[in-house]
């Protein structure tokens, strides 16, 4: 992905598909011949989405003899029904992709059952596609899969997350598989209501990542050019705003702060619990680790024994979706109100607090100053000024928050800011950039190990 020269866009023959696998929900578009994107619908009970839940659950199945003998996989939104329904026997995954570019994580155990991060990925692809119906059973072998500008994690690696991608991907059946920066994506979407010249600057928020990109696009004898200007991101975005509020209101009812016994000492409860806690991806692990023994022994010995219980409560009874949806409506809530009310109840846990959007903004400032960080950093690639930016394209369910949308009003003013297309700019941006004549501009192919 090179912006050495710049790229026509323009079709070619053949569908295309692009797919914007998300941390919190994963998108497929396609074109057929010079038509324009489309995105792929999955049928519900509530009538057709194209925003597919990135979520696994996992179910064993009892047989006669009262062991498991079979184990039932579902994604998206039938995950999540699944989790619904059985909450206590179900084992409920979702915002796995932070940790692709973990070395950390090897593997996980599931019901007795090894998974490495791609055979996730693969059982996550396999049931999205059956899903998908007519639209999925019939797939080019190319694909352009969107990856962050830098992945989620203290210190990605990106080989190796790549790697990961390829295995999962091939799984599907795709044998030339390319992957484009997301915000890239987004620029090929937002370029369609381009009506002269201009250069853009896109900033993605997804559930992971932040990501941002500038591109110069320019018309030549009536086609829309376009060029590479610079690219930046940090691995951190939505899913950290949740840490912060999980961080803030919940852990400390919990647990967090507080001391047990151990002989004629007071010892403060181990911060690690809360840390892996308040991250959804680490969440079911937690439950499955071989600290929950830690856990309920601390419940004999913790000088607040009912906070360590409400605790083992939440983790033991799955309560983890609860949870995000009571943060997600707190989040969306301060979106357009300077106060709301947060409340998360399940079984018997119950915590309910006013909080003010000021207070929620202190919160999140460590994530505020390192995306300003990197949008500055795509502005001094890009050798531009704010001034030398025509327009700036923000999208991404973080996009709506009031303190992050400032961070672009401060630099480019608010006359330039445009939205939209918050779950399928990606997507079918992706699936634009594969019908480009020179993908090698756009999208590169993974650089395996030998």
């Amino acid at each position: 992905m090179t912006s050495a020269a710049p790229a026509t866009i323009g079709p070619t023959i053949g569908p295309t598909i692009g797919i914007d696998f998300g941390t919190t929900n994963t998108v497929v578009s396609m074109t057929h011949g010079d038509g324009p994107a489309t995105l792929v619908r999955f049928p519900t009970a509530g009538g057709d989405i194209f925003a597919f839940r990135s979520a696994l659950s996992f179910h064993a199945v009892m047989g006669a003899n009262g062991r498991p003998n079979e184990l039932v996989t579902e994604a998206g939104p039938w995950a999540i029904e699944a989790y619904v329904e059985d909450p206590l026997e179900t084992r409920f995954i979702q915002s796995f992709k932070t940790f692709a570019a973990s070395a950390a994580f090897t593997e996980t155990k599931i019901l007795n059952k090894r998974y490495l991060f791609e055979d996730l990925l693969a059982d996550f692809l396999l049931k999205l596609k059956a899903h998908g119906g007519a639209a999925m059973e019939t797939l080019p072998p190319r694909v352009i899969v969107g990856r962050p500008v830098t992945f989620a994690g203290g210190n990605p690696d990106e080989a190796l997350a790549l790697a990961r991608y390829e295995a999962g991907f091939r799984r599907l059946g795709f044998t030339d598989i390319r992957y484009a920066y997301e915000p890239v994506g987004a620029a090929f979407f937002f370029a369609r209501q381009l009506k002269q010249d201009a250069t853009v600057l896109v900033a993605d928020f997804g559930g992971g990542t932040s990501d941002f990109s500038i591109v110069r696009f320019e018309r030549d004898a009536g086609k829309l050019r376009s060029t590479a200007l610079a690219r930046s991101g940090v691995g951190l975005a939505g899913d950290a705003f949740d840490y912060r509020i999980i961080d803030q209101l919940v852990s400390p009812e919990l647990g967090k702060g507080s001391l047990y016994k151990a002989f004629d000492n007071r010892l403060p409860i181990p911060q690690r619990y809360y840390t892996a806690f308040a991250r959804w991806d680490q969440l079911a692990l937690l439950r499955a680790s071989k600290d929950m023994r830690d856990i309920r022994a601390l419940q004999r010995t913790a000088v607040e024994p009912e906070k360590i219980a409400r605790l083992i409560e939440v983790l033991d009874d799955n309560h983890g979706y609860a949870l995000y949806r009571a943060v997600s409506s707190l989040k969306e809530a301060l979106s357009s109100q300077e106060d709301a009310v947060f409340r998360f109840e399940a079984g018997s846990v119950l915590i309910e607090k006013t909080v003010q959007r000021a207070d929620f903004e202190g919160w999140i400032a460590p994530e505020l100053k390192a995306i300003e960080t990197a949008v500055d950093q795509a502005l001094e690639r890009s050798g531009l000024g704010p001034d030398g930016v025509d327009r700036v394209f923000l999208t991404g369910g973080s996009s709506f928050v009031p303190a992050v949308r400032e961070i672009f009003v401060r630099r480019f003013g608010a006359a330039k800011i445009e939205g939209g297309g918050e779950f399928e700019s990606i997507a079918s941006g992706l699936a634009l950039i594969g019908r480009e004549a020179d993908l090698d501009l756009w999208s590169e192919k993974a650089r395996l190990p030998a």
